[in-house]
């Protein structure tokens, strides 16, 4: 199944992103969210499943590391910023009937959009993010803090040339079972090879407050809509047991194990992913 890609401007900047799937699905939409360095990709081999089943998918590139539209010193880079530019392309698509799916620093993204409204769409799918607290998990609170150093940050993305250093844990090996060198190693090409990218990354880290989180994830109860949280249990960063204690925040979640996976579930197991995202459409 071929996808397209396309820019949109929205109010809070330009971004990028793909679409999946026939125009004129009798199913509602699918709206893909990811996190810090890596790019709508990371969603392709479940969009890929859910539009040969007939669904519309959309997955924006946000501005979280892996872009290439340069945010701007101007725009608010900041998580909530990161939410604001959910809503709006949101919004921007008339896709306020759709099922929104978070991964990893996404879902935090997303816990502040639906802070913000929490009717922007119809029902969510977590896969392995933070919440609470958990903004980020270790080690990546320690990456994160060396990755806001000017200095630091070109050097340390450099190093990531080196797929065996890539692949570790000081990459991403705590985040897929089995890494593709190719993905692995372009999605750090952003940061690697533009200074723009660099500054907008390393203000969204400056802006990063687990305790802003902290507040935000308890008042997400009032999201009485579907919720399903679709956990890879070989995760080590965000275990099962902070995926179950975040969907006991909902009164309308189920939670799915997903055996031989990591954070990067929808890619160690993009079915598991696919078949999850259907169930919940047809809950709405």
């Amino acid at each position: 199944m071929t996808s397209t890609t396309t820019t949109i401007e929205l109010p809070s900047g330009t971004i990028e992103y793909a679409t999946y799937g026939p125009e004129d699905s009798p199913h509602p939409p699918i709206v893909f969210v990811h996190g810090a360095v890596v790019d709508h990709r990371l969603w392709r081999p479940v969009a890929e499943l859910l539009a040969q089943a007939g669904y519309r998918c959309h997955a924006p590139t946000l501005p979280l590391g892996s872009h290439h539209i340069p945010w701007g010193p101007d725009a608010d880079r900041s998580p909530q910023g990161a939410a604001r530019l959910v809503r709006e392309f949101v919004a921007e698509l008339g896709l306020s009937d759709a099922t929104l799916v978070a991964n990893d620093t996404g879902g935090a993204v997303t816990q502040f959009a639906l802070d913000a409204d929490p009717d922007f769409v119809r029902a969510l799918v977590f896969t392995n993010c933070d919440a609470f607290d958990l903004f980020p998990p270790q080690p990546f609170g320690f990456y994160f803090a060396l990755m806001r150093q000017r200095a630091l940050l070109k050097p340390l993305v450099e190093s990531m040339r080196i797929t065996a250093l890539r692949h570790s844990p000081l990459g991403v090996g705590l985040l897929l079972v089995d890494p593709d060198p190719d993905l692995t190693l372009s999605v750090f090409e952003p940061l690697r090879t533009d200074a723009r990218i660099r500054d907008d990354f390393i203000a969204f880290l400056k802006k990063i407050d687990p305790a802003e989180l902290a507040a935000v994830t308890p008042r997400l109860a009032r999201f009485d809509r579907p919720v399903t949280m679709v956990w890879g249990v070989d995760d080590r960063c965000f275990t099962p047991e902070h995926g179950r204690r975040f969907a006991a925040v909902f009164p309308n979640a189920r939670f799915i194990d997903v055996p031989n996976a990591r954070t990067f579930v929808s890619l160690d197991q993009p079915r598991a992913v696919a078949d999850a995202i259907a169930s919940t459409t047809a809950r709405i």
